[in-house]
């Protein structure tokens, strides 16, 4: 058995993590992989060489390096990487159940995000509910295709890939077409409230991952940092929201929708590299 660690500098959050799995699942010499996101690093347990499986992950263009390789023994203590079956499979639907609530959560914020962000006028809204899409295809990713074939979980990430970036490709037109236009202000008050309720279903979603008994593991602490990164964005659209208000002007607004479409369109591309 040999043990390769692999520094990835940019994974930090499901999609990288999905993306490495779903690339590496047709190595059928490859026995573990072990995630540490806070320090960005990759473990993979394997047989053979390494060659085919580093191709692989560089494929993928998120910035990794060869740390070391050894030959080590499996009948180690110091190396038991294998988890008892039947506490992996209640681990496994624990987290399965955690990861759908987030899920439907997501999913109806992109609902109501969408709906009250065209009835309010407001970018910053429309932006950042294809961001609660995003982070729901993320999962739904991941929990629809589970046991799925290598090509069906390709047709998946492409079909979510391609929606996402034509939808904040329009967002953008319709930004430039404000900013040169004569709109209306958007409805501040919509904004902030809407971002509000968002920020909460955020913090829970956020209080349930890290109550989780499976926190500690790679999944859960990246599907806590993608969140954390969502708090941020809703923060981000209340601001531009007072801004709004005080400034008399739907540049604001315009701002933080263009950048929240630019970080949907570059969730959209990571997931597109599951289909390759």
């Amino acid at each position: 058995m040999n043990k390769t660690t692999f520094k990835i500098s940019k994974m930090d959050c499901p999609s990288e993590e999905n993306l490495i799995r779903m690339k590496l699942e047709g190595h059928s010499n490859i026995e573990h992989l072990e995630f540490d996101i806070p320090n960005r690093q990759l473990t993979v347990f394997h047989h053979e060489n390494i060659e085919g499986i580093e191709t692989a992950i560089h494929d993928l263009k998120l910035g990794d390096t060869l740390l070391s390789t050894e030959t080590i023994d499996p009948s180690d203590p110091n190396n038991n990487f294998k988890i008892d079956a039947d506490s992996s499979h209640k681990k496994d639907a624990e987290q399965r159940k955690l990861l759908w609530i987030v899920l439907v959560i997501n999913f109806a914020f992109f609902i109501i995000e969408m709906s009250t962000g065209l009835i309010s006028r407001s970018m910053g809204l429309v932006a950042d509910s294809l961001d609660m899409l995003a982070d729901s295809f993320v999962y739904g990713i991941s929990l629809f295709a589970v046991g799925g074939t290598v090509i069906k979980k390709k047709r998946i990430a492409r079909i979510a890939g391609y929606f996402q970036i034509t939808l904040a490709i329009l967002g953008f037109l319709e930004v430039l077409r404000r900013f040169f236009g004569n709109e209306q202000l958007p409805d501040f008050s919509t904004m902030i409230v809407i971002s509000i309720l968002a920020l909460i279903a955020n913090s829970i979603c956020l209080y349930l991952l890290q109550k989780s008994k499976s926190k500690e593991e790679a999944h859960m602490q990246a599907s806590m940092i993608f969140t954390s990164n969502d708090v941020i964005i809703n923060l981000g659209v209340i601001v531009a929201g007072i801004l709004v208000n005080w400034l008399h002007s739907s540049t604001p607004d315009l701002i933080i929708g263009s950048i929240v479409f630019a970080l949907v369109i570059q969730g959209a591309f990571r997931i597109l590299k599951l289909s390759k």
